[in-house]
C-alpha cells in the first residue's frame, strides 16, 4: 500500500489511475508520473507495482534525521529484471535541485542494492515518447477486451493468411461494408495491445500501420 496519500496540488495534476497490475492505489503527482505508471501497465515483463512504496530514513552530514518516498516500485516476471525503485522527475527539476535530492537518491541506491533491487531515475525523455502515444491509444481496448471473441479469431486467421498487412486492408479483406468493418476495428487494436499480433509501437499507429501475425 502506499505510504502516504497524495494531496491535491493546484500546480500539477494529481489523481488516482485505474491499474490492473497496482498494488493499492495508483496515485500520482503530476502527468508525468500517470504517463510512466501506464507504460508499466502496459509493460508485458511487468508483474505489479506500488506507487509511493516505502519511506527511507537516513542521517544528512549534520545528524540529522531525514526520509525519502521514491515515486514507485516495480516487479517483474522471471529472474531477469530485478524489481526497481524508481524515481520520475522532470530534467528542470533535477537541474534545479539536485543538491537536495542527491542525498535521496544515495539513499535509495543503497536500500536498492542492500534488497538486490535496482534504483532509476525516469524523466520525460524516457516516459514522452512516441511508444507512449501508442501506450495510450491501445491501453482502453486492452481493458475493456474484445467486442466478439469469433472476431478475435477472424481477424488472427486472416492476418496469418496475408502474413502482412494494415488495419484498412486488413478490415477490406474480410468486409466489403464499412459498418462491419468499423465493428472489427476495436477488437484489432485489442489483439495489438496484447500483443497477439505484431506491430511497430514506435511509430505513430493509423490505418495504414504495418501490422503482422506473430505465430
Amino acid at each position: 500500500m502506499p505510504i502516504r496519500k497524495i494531496p491535491k496540488n493546484y500546480r500539477n495534476v494529481t489523481g488516482i489511475a485505474a491499474h490492473s497490475k497496482a498494488e493499492g492505489q495508483a496515485m500520482f503527482e503530476s502527468t508525468l508520473e500517470r504517463d510512466f505508471i501506464s507504460l508499466l501497465e502496459f509493460d508485458d515483463e511487468v508483474e505489479r507495482f506500488e506507487v509511493q512504496p516505502l519511506q527511507l530514513v537516513w542521517k544528512d552530514e549534520d545528524n540529522k534525521q531525514r526520509t525519502y518516498i521514491p515515486d514507485v516500485l516495480a516487479y517483474y516476471f522471471g529472474n531477469n529484471i530485478k524489481p526497481t525503485l524508481f524515481e520520475v522527475k522532470y530534467r528542470d527539476d533535477l537541474k534545479k535541485n539536485w543538491s537536495t535530492l542527491k542525498p535521496k537518491f544515495r539513499a535509495g541506491i543503497h536500500f536498492a542494492k542492500e534488497n538486490n533491487w535496482k534504483f532509476k531515475i525516469i524523466t520525460e525523455v524516457e516516459i514522452r515518447t512516441s511508444y507512449l502515444a501508442s501506450v495510450k491509444f491501445l491501453l482502453p481496448f486492452v481493458r475493456k477486451g474484445p467486442e466478439e471473441e469469433s472476431h478475435m479469431q477472424l481477424l488472427a486467421d486472416k492476418v496469418r493468411e496475408l502474413r502482412q498487412t494494415t488495419p484498412a486492408s486488413l478490415l477490406k479483406a474480410i468486409f466489403n461494408d464499412e459498418w462491419n468493418q468499423a465493428k472489427l476495428l476495436p477488437t484489432l487494436w485489442y489483439l495489438i495491445g496484447t500483443r497477439q499480433l505484431g506491430v511497430d509501437l514506435n511509430q505513430k499507429l493509423t490505418m495504414s500501420s504495418r501490422i503482422w501475425s506473430i505465430c
